[in-house]
């Protein structure tokens, strides 16, 4: 299925703003956390584009990098103008992108649920030999072949 304007207007605005950002933008505070544009909207009339972000490093240079971000979408904006990559460059907008933080929390999650199981699929082996020990062995034939016996004699 062939990809739609909106879609490779947005494929192309994520590509190209990472670049701008990587290579041009000088802003010290894009070096306290690694920041990766993740995805971006662009609204079906194309006017405006919201970019989402996320950034490897604490609230204090999530702040930063937003901050940062804000500053520079004018050169963004004009700097996607004169690369004629988009002939009408949206508004931008930015955000902060908690998925990378969720994904990690569910990871978590996951990973504990995992040694959970594990330990008690551990501890239930041990349960069964106890259960084990307490029976005898051939009780159960001795029930059956004198269950036989009855039934042949009747």
């Amino acid at each position: 299925m062939p990809a739609t304007r909106k879609q490779r207007l947005q494929e192309t605005l994520r590509a190209e703003i990472s670049d701008i950002i990587r290579r041009d933008l000088r802003d010290p505070r894009f070096s306290k956390g690694l920041l990766s544009i993740t995805e971006v909207e662009v609204t079906p009339d194309l006017k405006h584009a919201t970019v989402f972000f996320s950034v490897l490093g604490d609230e204090q240079a999530r702040k930063d990098e937003l901050a940062a971000l804000k500053g520079a979408t004018g050169h963004l904006r004009g700097e996607l103008g004169r690369r004629k990559t988009v002939i009408n460059v949206p508004e931008i907008s930015f955000r902060y992108d908690d998925a990378l933080e969720r994904g990690g929390k569910m990871f978590e999650m996951l990973e504990r649920i995992k040694r959970e199981d594990a330990e008690r699929a551990a501890a239930a082996p041990a349960e069964d030999e106890d259960a084990e020990e307490t029976d005898e062995p051939g009780d159960d034939e001795d029930a059956s072949e004198t269950e036989d016996k009855d039934k042949a004699g009747a």
